[in-house]
């Protein structure tokens, strides 16, 4: 039975996101948008509504903790796997700013979180 709910989940989802997608590229092209800005946005949104999903319900339900950790969750997962697989598809070009300045606030600032 929970294999049925999640495959038919997963169906629904995929079909959502492709009128999603579809809708946003019909609107782009109407408003002039440049097609790269719409598939950043729609990246964007894709990837944050879930996450905004979870966070509103546990803050309703009277679970901040469970908001608190998606958002470090989600933070670290963006920042380290997401860069990391990134960076083995294609190498990366570091500037020294960001190994002297920016990675060591990112850190500070999560631990201070």
């Amino acid at each position: 039975m929970n294999l049925l709910v999640i495959m038919t989940g997963f169906v629904f989802l995929i079909a959502r996101a492709e009128l999603l997608v579809r809708g946003s590229s019909r609107l782009a092209a109407l408003a002039r948008v440049s097609p790269l800005i719409v598939s950043l946005t729609v990246v964007a949104y894709g990837t944050s509504s879930p996450e905004l999903a979870v966070s509103v319900r546990a803050g309703l339900s009277g679970r901040p903790e469970i908001a608190l950790g998606n958002i470090v969750g989600s933070n670290i997962i963006n920042s380290l796997f997401i860069l990391r697989i990134s960076a083995l598809i294609i190498p990366l070009t570091v500037a020294r700013q960001l190994i002297r300045l920016d990675v060591p606030v990112i850190i500070g600032v999560s631990i201070l979180f």
